[in-house]
């Protein structure tokens, strides 16, 4: 069985707690709170399954505990050949609608660059209404996006039916 695990950087909560919901749905997943568990890039290499969460902030940035890891990820090229890798992650579509969960795009383009397949949870664009998100590829976003702030009610059906889609698209 693959070993699930879900890194996540969160500020404001949104994104910890669909990363809780996340290790609650997939069995045995570990979850990495990136301020408090991060150590350094090997504790990658401990699972076959990345599910990556960060919240968007600035111009469409990670959220701040991400910012090393990926600079070094940057620098040191780490291999991610044969791993899966999906993303989630947190925004504001009604006071931030020009980078709209934009940081899912940029960490899903550094992900790639360094051989993960990044092509899993894949989302809808439907119901949400925002100006531009570099999350959007090919008329979908590159994971899943929430919206606690003005879709609260939304966020526990994303997050379920996402990981029934994950478990699905990676045979887990």
């Amino acid at each position: 069985m693959a070993k699930v695990g879900i890194f996540v950087g969160s500020s404001g909560g949104v994104t910890l707690s669909a990363a809780e919901k996340l290790e609650e749905l997939f069995e045995g997943a570990e979850l990495i709170n990136m301020e408090e568990d991060f150590d350094d890039l090997e504790q990658f290499d401990e699972f076959d399954v990345l599910l990556i969460g960060s919240s968007t902030w600035g111009q469409g940035d990670p959220q701040r505990d991400w910012v090393d890891p990926l600079y070094e990820m940057q620098n040191e090229e780490p291999d991610f050949s044969g791993k899966k890798v999906a993303f989630f992650g947190a925004g504001d579509q009604e006071s931030h609608p020009e980078e709209f969960v934009t940081a899912l795009g940029k960490m899903k383009d550094i992900f790639s660059k360094l051989g993960a397949e990044t092509e899993f949870g894949y989302t809808s664009t439907d119901g949400y209404s925002y100006k531009y998100s570099y999350a959007e590829k090919d008329g979908k976003f590159c994971g899943l996006a929430i919206d606690d702030i003005n879709q609260e009610d939304l966020t526990d059906e994303r997050v379920s039916s996402w990981a029934a889609q994950i478990k699905q698209e990676m045979g887990l």
